[in-house]
């Protein structure tokens, strides 16, 4: 059986993965061993990961019917279930433990995971709008990539400047 997300199920799927990113940035923070600057500067990425959660959040609002409107029968919302278990268990999921992650590593070395994870999402993106037909929102599928490769750009001028 092929699934067919229309604009809205991608956009809750991408609020989803934004809030576990945001997860995984604070409670990297609160990891011991990490300096004030990094604990700062994990924290200023969960900030980031909350302004995409909002973004999301009102790209889907802002839908109109037809793009919110299931592409595939699903009447015991089974659809839902797959697409949280598709944002858990793929970018920023909730299975693996951020501390893992994190441990004692250096600002640029957390920024660069972090570069990492947010061209993990972007893939995931990429590979989700091609089962969002272009009248059910294959566009705010598009805006969702342009906001994580906002991300990505935004990482990458961090880790620059701590150079």
């Amino acid at each position: 059986m092929a699934f067919g997300f229309n604009a809205g199920e991608i956009l809750q799927m991408a609020e989803r993965i934004e809030r576990n990113g945001a997860r995984f940035y604070r409670r990297a923070a609160e990891v011991g061993g990490a300096d004030e600057e990094t604990k700062a500067a994990l924290l200023e990425l969960a900030r980031m990961e909350e302004d995409h959660e909002r973004t999301f959040t009102k790209m889907r609002e802002a839908l109109d019917t037809a793009e919110s409107r299931s592409s595939t029968f699903d009447p015991e919302g089974e659809t839902a279930a797959y697409l949280a278990a598709m944002a858990d268990g793929s970018v920023f999921g909730s299975e693996a433990d951020p501390v893992d992650l994190v441990g004692d590593k250096p600002i640029e070395e957390l920024l660069k995971i972090a570069i990492g994870m947010e061209r993990e999402s972007i893939l995931f993106y990429l590979g989700l709008r091609d089962l969002v037909p272009p009248a059910s929102g294959r566009d705010k599928v598009e805006g969702i990539l342009e906001e994580e490769m906002s991300h990505v750009a935004l990482l990458r001028g961090r880790l620059t400047a701590l150079r």
